[in-house]
This record gives C-alpha cells, structure tokens and sequence, in this order.
C-alpha cells in the first residue's frame, strides 16, 4: 500500500477541517472548531487499480503566508488550498500561502478548493478570477463540505496526481 501525506491549507475558518470530516466521516457540523496545530486524519481510497493511504494533515490557519509552520510541511506529497468563496481575503492569502509552499517543499500537486459552494449567492471570488489560475494550469474544483458537492472528486483527483507522479 502507498502512503501519501497531504496538507489542508489555507487561512481560518475556510473549511479546511470541515472538508476533511465530510470526505474521512461523511458528517458536517454547523460548529466552528479552530484546529491549534494540526489534526492528522487518514482514509484508504483506490486510485488506478492501486490502494492509497492519504495522511491528511489538517494545519491550523494562517493569517498570511508568514503564519504557515513550514516544519509541517515536511514530506508532502501534495496540499489542498482552501479559500472561502465569501472571503476575498481568503484567495489573497491562499495565494502567497502557495509561494511559500513552492519556495519551502518546490512544486508538488495540489488543487486550489473554492468552498462554501452552497452559498454561491454570497460569494465575491469572481469567475474572472478562477480563470486567471485555471489559466495558469491550476486545478480550481467549487466545493461544500455542507452539501458534501465536489468533496469526493477533489480528494480522488489530488490523489491521482499523487500516483501518477
């Protein structure tokens, strides 16, 4: 079996730890939890006729990209970066949280997360905006851990890069 660690990251209150509860758990809480640290899950999925455990390393929120303890990022092998679709601010900071995962660990997969997609109406991210990444070949993928929409997808597609590399 293959392991494979991968990082949720982001600044708080993105849905990071909710995220990861709804593809590990299949549950969704309406409760806040500020993650201190970092809370590691796993889950067994089959990717290309292979088993894969991913590690799933839930790191607290980083307000900026100065924030992020770059000792958990050690020996990843890709990272899920979390922006809140309400939040502006949220893609700022995923941004220079992504240069610094480069400059810290070089270029490994990871899938840009818009979450909060069942509340599309309050969103501030522009489409203008996801294109702009998805230009420069990022992965973007609209999630809700509430509804649980593009949860599954976006943790099998990092893990296919993650065999495939």
């Amino acid at each position: 079996m293959i392991q494979k660690k991968v990082c949720m990251l982001g600044t708080f209150a993105v849905g990071k730890t909710s995220l990861v509860r709804r593809f590990v758990e299949s549950i969704y809480s309406d409760k806040y939890h500020t993650t201190v640290g970092v809370k590691i899950d796993k889950k067994l999925v089959q990717v290309e006729e292979k088993e894969l455990m991913l590690m799933l390393w839930d790191i607290e929120g980083a307000q900026d990209e100065h924030d992020l303890r770059t000792s958990y990022l050690r020996g990843a092998s890709g990272y899920l970066l979390v922006v809140d679709g309400t939040r502006q601010d949220t893609l700022y900071t995923a941004l220079a949280i992504q240069t610094r995962v480069e400059e810290t660990i070089g270029s490994v997969p990871f899938l840009l997360l818009i979450n909060k997609a069942d509340l599309t109406d309050e969103w501030v991210i522009t489409n203008r905006e996801t294109e702009a990444l998805e230009q420069k070949k990022w992965d973007v993928i609209r999630t809700s851990a509430k509804s649980g929409m593009g949860v599954e997808d976006a943790f099998l597609k990092l893990a296919k890069k993650l065999v495939l590399t």
